[in-house]
This record gives structure tokens, C-alpha cells and sequence, in this order.
């Protein structure tokens, strides 16, 4: 059965990734002082404007102003002519964590005695064999456009290209394979210029270099579909962290909990214990256990434990779904400390996660596979037992 699906990315010049962008760093600021740092920060820009709101408690001295400066500066916005600079107003608004949560956190004030979920919630993991990072193809092929939108403008490739950006891409499916790319569409902000010429430097240096062969004669490419794209970036779009939870998991494919990850210290479950479960489902895929792998994952706010731990593989699974979650149980430990101390995630690494997505990306400790091998021995061990007994 014939069947399309549609992902979509944006550059980290796009209002939303930029205020993603600047609470990572406000976040990495403090951990790079302060390993123990609690940080709930979320950043807001406009035109000509931009505020810095949360909770920090932290040893950490930090001018948070400056981190946003710094960053908004680095992403490309420059020219007080785009109506948003690193000379727009900066307000920060900031105030220590809540001692209620704090109480939940701190093992030694919990009554379990141990550090706890810093909030109730749920989160999901994902993992399928469309491409090599074991990600739905969709999403990865719109980050891979959105990203070389961002290198080819830093590069001078495109000189009209300015900072905010678009991608997104439509796969054609046979059952569940992906066959060919139906439709790509790009928006790029930019300067004024010929709009003909723009949308060839964009097919040439972007489309055509990042989807080669896949795309055919009958795929539709929508280049700023709507003509002119110069008023872009915060003065025409305001932007709020945690507004791309969709670009930053999975482009829609697998399910969402709803908790948006960037400006959160790892005791925030609604970000550590996604990355957890996107390292289980991918290590259940790589192992053949599945062809694809959605895990669930709930907490209460000061329970160390998860409070369930579900597994669905959509038909694919090549072992009954009861054995994976039984082997899940046995070689994930997933209790917050448990997964902050496997991923080293009291460190400075969250501002690389703010723009082309949280997964697929090889530098992050949660894509590793490192557990396939086991989960793979172990599944034999089991069949191999359970044969014995028949």
C-alpha cells in the first residue's frame, strides 16, 4: 500500500531555535561551573527584543546577558536592518529553583532517600531502520537540508541567504519502505534579490548536493513557495523555546510526551529520560530485536523509579514483546541518577542539541549501541530456554 509521510527542520537562525539555542547556553554556562547547577530557563525573542526567563540555582557565575549576545552574534544576526541584532534590548527575568521541587530531587531530602524524577510526566524513545542513525528518513533528510541551508549562507555560497530557514520533506512509502522523496519544500529568509536566481542557488547548492538521486522527476520542489522571504527572524516571528518538539525527536513519527527539552538541567526527566529512551529503542533495533521500537517511559515527581515502562514495535519484532521488555528491565537502569551518570549528562554538551534535532546525531552518549550485543546474546539464551522446557 502506497503511503506518504512529511517531516520537517528549520536553521538555528529560525526564531524558535534561536531561543532554544540561547537557554542551552545559559545551561552550559552553568555547568561548566556548577555540575550540580538546577536550571529551567526559556527564552523569548521579537523584534528588536529578546527575554530571558526561569528558575537557576546554581555557584555558578554567569552574565547571562552577554550568553545571549554571544549567541544571537554567532547565529548570524548582526545587522540592526533585520529588525533583531546583538544590540536588541536583552531583559532577563531569572530566580531560584522552587525548594517544593528542590525537595524531590535531592536524595537527601527525598524519603526514598535517593535523587527522584524532577517532575511527573512521559516520554518516548524511537528507533527503525529507515537510515543508518536507525531514524525515521523524513526527518532526517529535512535536518540534512536545513543544516546545509545554514552552511552554504556561513559559507558566502548563497550571499543573499539570511539566518531563519525552513526545510521539509514529503517520503513516498510502500508498506512501511520508504521509496522515493515526493515532495521538498525550502524557505529561506533573505536579502533582496532575484527571486529565480535564489531558488537555483538553493537547488544547486543545497537541495541537489543533500538529496542526490533520491529526488526524480516527479518530485515537487517548492522553493519560498510564496515568492519573497525578506522580513524574517524574530521581527516578523516571534520565537519561545520548546516550540519544535517535533523537529527536535522524531518529525513526527513515534509518539511525544508533550515536555520540550532545551534550558533543562538533566534532572528534568521530560529531557533525560527522553534521551534514555531513544537509547532503548535504538539498542533494541540494532540488536534485530524490531524493525522499529517506540518506548514509553513514566515518572512522579520525587519517585526514583519509573512508574511503567512500556515497549511497542508495531508488528515488527522478531521476539515476543513481553521478552523485550523483560530484557529492557535487565540492561537499562532508568532511574534519573542511573541515566545522568551512563550519559555524563552534568556537562557542558546541550548547546550542540539546539538546532538539527536530539537524535541521529553520533556525538550524543544516548545514540551509542553499545548494549546490542548483549540484548541480542540474551534473546537467544531465552528462545534456546524456552525450547528446553517445551
Amino acid at each position: 500500500m502506497r503511503s506518504y509521510f512529511t517531516s520537517e527542520s528549520v536553521t538555528d537562525g529560525h526564531p524558535d531555535k534561536m531561543c532554544d539555542s540561547i537557554s542551552d547556553s545559559v545551561l552550559d554556562a552553568c555547568l561548566a561551573q556548577d555540575p550540580e547547577s538546577r536550571v529551567a530557563v526559556e527564552t523569548l525573542v521579537t523584534a528588536d527584543f529578546c527575554c530571558i526567563a526561569g528558575e537557576i540555582t546554581t555557584k555558578a557565575q554567569i552574565n547571562i546577558e552577554e550568553i545571549a549576545r554571544d549567541r544571537i552574534r554567532e547565529i548570524g544576526y548582526t545587522d540592526k536592518e533585520l529588525g533583531f541584532s546583538d544590540k536588541s534590548k536583552v531583559l532577563v527575568l531569572v530566580h531560584k529553583q522552587s525548594p517544593d521541587i528542590s525537595r524531590g530531587i535531592t536524595g537527601a531530602d527525598s524519603e526514598f532517600k535517593e535523587q527522584g524524577a524532577g517532575d511527573q510526566g512521559l516520554m518516548f524513545g524511537f528507533a527503525c531502520r529507515e537510515t543508518p542513525e536507525l531514524m525515521p528518513l523524513p526527518i532526517m533528510l529535512a535536518h540534512a537540508l536545513a543544516r546545509k541551508l545554514a552552511e552554504a549562507r556561513r559559507a558566502g555560497k548563497i550571499p543573499e541567504a539570511l539566518p531563519d530557514g525552513k526545510s521539509q520533506v514529503t517520503v513516498e512509502y510502500e508498506g512501511r519502505v520508504p521509496k522515493r522523496i515526493d515532495t521538498v519544500v525550502i524557505a529561506i529568509h533573505h536579502s533582496r534579490c532575484d527571486i529565480e536566481e535564489l531558488r537555483e542557488s538553493v537547488f544547486s547548492k543545497v537541495i541537489r548536493p543533500v538529496l542526490g538521486s533520491l529526488i526524480d522527476q516527479k518530485t515537487r520542489i517548492l522553493i519560498n513557495a510564496t515568492g519573497n522571504f525578506e522580513l524574517g527572524g524574530p521581527a516578523a516571528d516571534t520565537g519561545v523555546t520548546g516550540r519544535k518538539i517535533i523537529v527536535d525527536t522524531y518529525g513526527g513519527r513515534g509518539r511525544h510526551g508533550g515536555g520540550a527539552f532545551s534550558g533543562k538541567d538533566p534532572s528534568k526527566v521530560d529531557r533525560s529520560a527522553a534521551y534514555a529512551a531513544r537509547y532503548v529503542a535504538k539498542n533494541v533495533v540494532a540488536a534485530g530485536l524490531a524493525d522499529e521500537c517506540e518506548v514509553q517511559v513514566s515518572y512522579c515527581i520525587g519517585f526514583p523509579e519509573p512508574l511503567n515502562i512500556r515497549v511497542e514495535c508495531f508488528g515488527s519484532n522478531k521476539v515476543p514483546n513481553e521478552m523485550i521488555e523483560l530484557l529492557i528491565a535487565r540492561n537499562f537502569p532508568l532511574k534519573p541518577a542511573a541515566i545522568i551518570e551512563a550519559f555524563g549528562l552534568k556537562r557542558p554538551l546541550y548547546k550542540a542539541t539546539s538546532a538539527y534535532g536530539h537524535f541521529g546525531r553520533s556525538e550524543f552518549p544516548w545514540e551509542k549501541t553499545d548494549k546490542a550485543a548483549a540484548l541480542m546474546a540474551q534473546a537467544e539464551a531465552l528462545i534456546d530456554k524456552s525450547k528446553l522446557q517445551l
